[in-house]
């Protein structure tokens, strides 16, 4: 099942988001190689495609699970997580309506 895994960043995270980085994409990687992953990227703090030093505000992965658990468990041992990037995470299950 797909999953939606909807990011908080806490306040003046970019710091700890570039440290974590290439780990966190590492990551994304894998399961876009293993054709799990739909979508993800990060919320910039400002109406810009790259925000400067404004930052980010979250992120959002779409991605596919055999179980919320398994989610749930991929997310909490993210680098973002173990950096403090992320003040909350939220694991919701997702169905696609469209594009069909």
């Amino acid at each position: 099942m797909w999953f939606a895994i909807i990011a908080t960043d806490v306040t003046d995270s970019l710091e700890k988001r570039k440290g974590a980085r290439p780990p966190h994409i590492a990551r994304l990687q894998a399961l876009l190689d293993a054709g799990r992953l739909f979508v993800a990227g990060a919320f910039p703090a400002i109406e810009a495609e790259d925000p400067g030093p404004a930052g980010f505000s979250g992120s959002m992965i779409l991605a596919e699970f055999p179980s919320q658990a398994d989610a749930q468990a991929w997310a909490d041992a993210d680098p973002y997580v173990a950096a403090g990037v992320y003040a909350e995470v939220q694991i919701r299950p997702f169905r696609k309506a469209l594009p069909a």
